[in-house]
């Protein structure tokens, strides 16, 4: 598409430039609201003032044609650092440190830092072609925005919890209470309505006079795109097709995950915590939605968004999208490891002339590691935690919630546990008879 890496970086140039200029900003405002707090605050002042000069001296470097360049070594750590297994072992990790450090990683301070960093390392990923080249398409620029806003709305909401839960530790009602003072829809609601339609309106305009719209060629019914990509908000459900049957991923798995997620507040019936944000007096419910939504959810289409490439193979943020790429994926079942791999006995076959039932029979013998399995996991370790370590939760919840929650539960770890077993094993399937259309 270039013929040389200057020309490239003379078309992002400019970009980065507004992109800077425009952190450099937003952290002297940083700084100016920090000297608010007194003597205590210019060392936050300072730093932000320092950064806001950081931010200035890129974008005045990218403004003259030469932004600041990510080292060919760091991309390479990068993309070492984000396979599969790595990524997503990563993001369950960021998820849990952000729930047991919350009081700490929510502070305004560290939350900014964040935001800074994410910034500084857009901007230098925008100067590789095939970053920019993934990120820049029309329908993924959206997706880029959707990351900094589920961040922002994250930490806001996990920000407002932690300030009720310290106050409501002393003694103080949740901030929620306070506001008790009367608003009327007219004309206070509609005027705050109209206003906020009118803005965003103008930035829908503004979007599609500078963005134009994704259409790409008629449909060509002997031209297959590759890859071809469901809409955004599919892809979730086209990562799921990697690791399940089309009719757990597509059929039953988001009907549980609606289901789960909207069966929350009545399997976690806690009076306390309604009406106002905290994770001290809700911890099941949040930790459970949190999981449900980020990690089961917004990961699956950011892997298949920015990660999937020809062939839907696991490509490196700034590797190159090789169509020749070829990935050697495992397709073993639990029956062939367990009668092949373990005992070497070969799996069980019928012959052509055993009725029906032999049939049958044989089947399920040759399944029976995996139907063993699921039902130890789906039945026999809910009774297990439910007489020792979840006595308590059981009888608080009741029999029947408490089973509902379990399977619930068990069938959302179900997808990371089979998603790195496919990945470090090849394990395909746990039960596979295709002879009645039933693979899990």
């Amino acid at each position: 598409m270039y013929d040389n890496p200057q020309q490239f970086i003379a078309t992002v140039a400019g970009f980065l430039g507004g992109l800077y200029a425009l952190a450099a900003g937003l952290n002297l405002a940083a700084a100016a609201s920090s000297l608010r707090g007194g003597r205590r605050a210019w060392g936050g002042a300072l730093a932000w003032g320092l950064v806001a000069a950081g931010f200035l001296g890129g974008a005045v470097r990218a403004f003259q044609g030469r932004p600041p360049l990510m080292p060919e070594w760091a991309k390479q750590a990068i993309d070492a650092c984000l396979g599969p297994i790595p990524f997503t072992l990563a993001a369950f990790s960021v998820l849990a440190a952000f729930y047991v450090f919350r009081r700490v990683l929510v502070r305004p301070a560290i939350a900014w830092a964040t935001c800074n960093a994410a910034i500084l390392l857009l901007g230098l990923s925008l100067t590789d072609r095939e970053f920019t080249a993934v990120v820049s398409r029309a329908d993924n620029v959206p997706i880029v925005g959707m990351v900094f806003l589920i961040g922002l709305f994250v930490w806001l909401g996990a920000w407002k919890a932690v300030e009720n839960d310290r106050r409501a530790a002393g003694g103080l009602p949740p901030a929620e209470k306070e506001l008790s003072g009367r608003v009327l829809v007219w004309p206070d609601l509609v005027y705050i309505e109209l206003i906020c339609m009118v803005l965003l309106l103008a930035g829908l305009v503004a979007w599609s006079i500078l963005l134009p719209a994704p259409l790409e060629q008629p449909a060509n019914p002997v031209v297959t795109p590759n890859p071809a990509k469901a809409p955004w908000y599919f892809l979730g459900l086209q990562e799921m097709l990697v690791f399940f049957d089309a009719s757990i991923a597509g059929v039953i798995f988001p009907l549980l995950i609606i289901f789960g997620l909207a069966a929350i507040p009545y399997l976690d019936q806690n009076p306390r915590g309604n009406g106002y944000y905290t994770i001290a007096e809700r911890p099941f419910a949040y930790a459970v939605f949190q999981f449900g939504f980020l990690q089961l959810w917004i990961l699956l289409i950011l892997i298949g968004t920015f990660f999937r490439g020809p062939s839907w193979g696991f490509f490196g943020l700034y590797e190159i999208r090789d169509f020749g790429k070829v990935e050697a994926l495992g397709n073993v079942t639990l029956a062939t490891f367990f009668w092949d791999t373990c005992l070497g006995a070969g799996l069980p076959r019928a012959d052509l002339d055993h009725g029906m039932l032999k049939k049958l029979a044989t089947i399920f013998w040759r399944e029976a590691p995996g139907i063993v399995l699921l039902a130890g996991t789906f039945l026999g370790l809910p009774a297990l935690l439910g007489r020792t370590r979840l006595r308590r939760h059981r009888r608080a919840l009741s029999r029947g919630r408490y089973w509902i929650a379990a399977l619930l539960l068990l069938m959302m770890l179900m997808l990371p546990i089979k998603m790195l077993l496919r990945w470090t094993t090849g394990l395909s399937y746990i039960v596979s008879m295709p002879e009645y259309f039933f693979n899990f």
